[in-house]
């Protein structure tokens, strides 16, 4: 049920996307202990986006899973940050992230909830 979407004006090819997707899957199931069954990713380059007034590489993400606690998100922040820096070269001072908490009520998954 964690779920990342990642959108970012910097161009990633075809051959990166994998890779990334597959990196920050794996933080998510070490960050917030779920099970990569149930993590989800989504990745989107190359996007017109202005973050202060310039279009120097940024990123936003949206983070939301069940039972996301404030102690997570911040760590989640620092990873993400550092694994965006480190593959797209994106400074952690030009990223926004959106955390949710999701009441398992909420999340739909296999024609149900986790609820």
């Amino acid at each position: 049920m964690p779920y990342l979407k990642l959108t970012t004006n910097v161009a990633i090819s075809k051959e990166q996307v994998p890779k990334l997707l597959n990196q920050f899957s794996q933080l998510l199931v070490k960050e917030t202990g779920k099970p990569e069954r149930y993590v989800m990713v989504e990745l989107a380059g190359d996007k017109d986006m202005l973050f202060g007034g310039g279009s120097e590489s940024l990123a936003f993400a949206e983070c939301k899973s069940i039972g996301l606690g404030a102690e997570q998100a911040k760590s989640l922040s620092a990873s993400i940050c550092q694994l965006l820096a480190s593959e797209l070269q994106i400074s952690a001072e030009r990223v926004y992230i959106e955390f949710s908490n999701c009441p398992a009520d909420f999340w739909g998954w296999n024609g149900s909830t986790f609820g």
